[in-house]
């Protein structure tokens, strides 16, 4: 990964899945170009998940998957976890007291998921109900980070994780030196990526969340939905 000079470090879905054909088109496009890109999936399903999901929709294995909205790393063809990212996110998480708070809260629905490395609800667009979680957390001192997105998902995490954290970390660790990269998103939770300051796109297809996001001459609102919307973003920031 370190001597590819390009990387694609894109959410799936409805970011690089969700649209076949464009998809094939951005494939086919990497694959007769000159380019030589590093993959990088940044994805809230965990790793199980995102695996079937690769699996299911024929996309190439990454050099990079960040799962879990950014507390998981895992790297090389063979999944490795990155340890030194895990002990950075175990520092101050007490899963159990987030259970406890989020579980006291009725209009909150706790997903399944199979282990604790973050805790994730569902609600009914109540962004009251997520409030009163976040004021929940604050005064018990509980360290965290929320994320609500797709006006359903209440993801709390490690105060130091998510996408943005993990995809900087990432970069500076494993990435090509002054690589040429594309972040790609359609949701709320890719906010802090799309925020880093690098070339990005958020494709035709993103929630209405994101339409409040501040003009930035590096950050490219796609007309093509999808996989279309990021080759449209690649060729605007990289020509061809």
């Amino acid at each position: 990964m370190k001597r590819k000079p390009y990387m694609l470090a894109t959410d799936l879905d409805g970011t690089l899945v969700g649209d076949k054909e464009g998809l094939h088109s951005l494939l086919r496009y990497y694959e007769d170009s000159h380019y030589d890109v590093a993959l990088v999936y940044i994805t809230g399903r965990h790793l199980v998940s995102a695996l079937s999901l690769i699996r299911a929709e024929g996309l190439p294995m990454p050099d990079v998957l960040i799962s879990d909205v950014g507390t998981v790393i895992y790297t090389t063809e063979w999944l490795v976890e990155d340890k030194e990212w895990t002990k950075k996110m175990q520092a101050d998480w007490q899963p159990e007291l987030v259970v406890e708070l989020g579980s006291s809260i009725p209009a909150l629905a706790r997903q399944p998921l199979p282990d604790n490395r973050r805790i994730s609800f569902t609600t009914q667009s109540d962004e009251a109900v997520v409030s009163q979680l976040e004021k929940a957390l604050i005064e018990d001192n509980i360290s965290h980070k929320l994320i609500f997105s797709s006006n359903r998902d209440v993801d709390i995490l490690p105060a130091s994780s998510g996408k943005g954290q993990a995809l900087a970390y990432v970069m500076d660790k494993y990435a090509y030196p002054d690589v040429n990269v594309l972040v790609a998103g359609d949701s709320g939770n890719d906010v802090e990526m799309l925020s880093l300051g690098h070339p990005s796109v958020i494709v035709g297809n993103a929630q209405a969340e994101l339409a409040s996001m501040e003009p930035h001459p590096r950050l490219y609102r796609a007309a093509k939905d999808c996989a279309g919307g990021i080759q449209e973003a690649w060729i605007h920031f990289y020509g061809e």
